[in-house]
């Protein structure tokens, strides 16, 4: 039964809005005249491809996301709830639909439950809204729709979106701090250098005396930001819009990503980081019954590394001409030893998701300690750094006077 959204007066004279099910746009205003509404506009919520028909959900598709990663991974939990108590997921998603706050993801729900009623696939209906559910989403959707276990592998996607968005958050709360001192440091050393700086020592200049070394070295360091501050930032702003061309190129960006592996500190974060998420997505899917090549074709696709993107798929086609999945993973540099030590013992054990489940439980521990460690050494260095700068800054100033008063007395 399609959905229809809906304008109408109460007997109060107020608007309601919402959703309704009907077989028709007729029938539709006839349930609201019965519920003593008085219909001014119905209109469906989707059209047969799943587009909007109307201008609000053509907003959410194509302006926004109605679900961020923290909404999906809530609203996951919570048709995995209502689908593993037994609840159909036709009434599993009305009861989604009517308990949603926004009208934009109450729409979304809607045509979802329309596609559904209509004798659609879930997966094919979350296909539908490719901006909302990724590919992965739908895959592990179908593989559970296949098994008969949806309930289950909604609960296993709802772990490992919070699990995914839990290592982020991590990760991004660690670097948020050095990164803020960074630029407070970057604004107060360019203020001093291109205002403080010359209002100062200029009063010494006219003094005909020959001033310090620092000073005068500090003195060339504020007219050269004077004078060409902006060319630098400029130029600045081009080579990272340069960067940002060059990355979408896929040759370079190959090249970038295989080098940034390479760096002491944050190359290693990063290699344990897409470790991480591959190995939990891998063991998602294989526990949901996805065929192994198949499942890393898709984690593949999860790594934002595209140097380890292709080794996965080197790995890809190693495991397809038949050697061990522990093999083709050993023979891939790039990937921690650790990820190609619990797939051995999964293979050997018959217990592969769990395996690579827990490879994926201690690569993202490993991850957070490491970005814990970098973040505990950064945040005294550039407090260190900072000082050091603006002493100099504050020499540089301090040094004139103190010749001044020596030639007084």
């Amino acid at each position: 039964m399609p959905a229809y959204s809906f304008e109408a007066l109460d007997a109060q004279g107020a608007t309601q809005k919402g959703l309704i099910d009907a077989d028709t746009a007729r029938a539709a205003r006839g349930l609201l005249r019965a519920r003593a509404l008085v219909p001014l506009l119905v209109e469906p919520a989707v059209n047969a491809q799943g587009s909007a028909a109307g201008s609000g959900l053509n907003i959410t598709l194509w302006g926004g996301r109605v679900f961020n990663a923290t909404r999906l991974a809530i609203w996951t939990r919570q048709l995995a709830g209502l689908v593993s108590a037994g609840l159909p997921l036709e009434r599993a998603l009305s009861a989604l639909a009517e308990e949603a706050e926004e009208e934009d993801q109450q729409r979304l729900v809607a045509s979802l439950r329309s596609e559904v009623n209509g004798g659609s696939p879930f997966a094919r209906a979350l296909a539908q809204h490719p901006r909302e559910f990724s590919e992965i989403y739908s895959g592990v959707i179908a593989a559970g729709e296949q098994s008969g276990q949806l309930g289950t592998v909604l609960e296993r996607l709802a772990d490992d979106l919070e699990e995914r968005e839990a290592l982020k958050n991590k990760l991004i709360a660690a670097s948020l701090y050095p990164a803020i001192v960074t630029l407070v440091a970057i604004v107060i050393v360019v203020f001093l250098v291109s205002y403080v700086v010359p209002q100062v020592a200029g009063v010494f200049a006219s003094s005909k005396r020959a001033l310090p070394i620092l000073t005068v070295m500090m003195l060339a360091l504020s007219d050269f930001v004077r004078s060409y501050g902006w060319l630098m930032l400029g130029v600045l702003i081009a080579a990272a819009g340069g960067l940002v061309v060059a990355r979408r190129q896929p040759a370079m960006r190959l090249v970038m990503d295989a080098a940034w592996l390479r760096l002491p500190l944050v190359g290693k974060l990063a290699r344990g980081y897409n470790a991480a998420r591959f190995a939990a997505t891998l063991a998602m899917l294989a526990a949901a019954g996805v065929p192994i090549l198949r499942a890393l074709q898709t984690a593949a696709e999860t790594l934002s590394n595209q140097a380890m993107r292709a080794d996965a798929l080197d790995a890809l086609v190693l495991v397809r001409e038949g050697a061990p999945l522990a093999s083709a993973m050993a023979s891939k540099k790039r990937f921690p030893p650790l990820l190609a030590m619990f797939a051995r013992m999964g293979e050997q054990t018959g217990q592969l998701p769990a395996m690579l489940g827990r490879a994926a439980k201690q690569l993202g521990a490993e991850v957070q300690r490491r970005a814990m460690h970098l973040a505990t050494i950064l945040e005294p260095l550039l407090i260190v750094g900072m000082g050091a700068v603006v002493m100099l800054i504050v020499l540089a100033v301090l040094m004139p006077i103190i010749q001044l008063n020596q030639l007084v007395r």
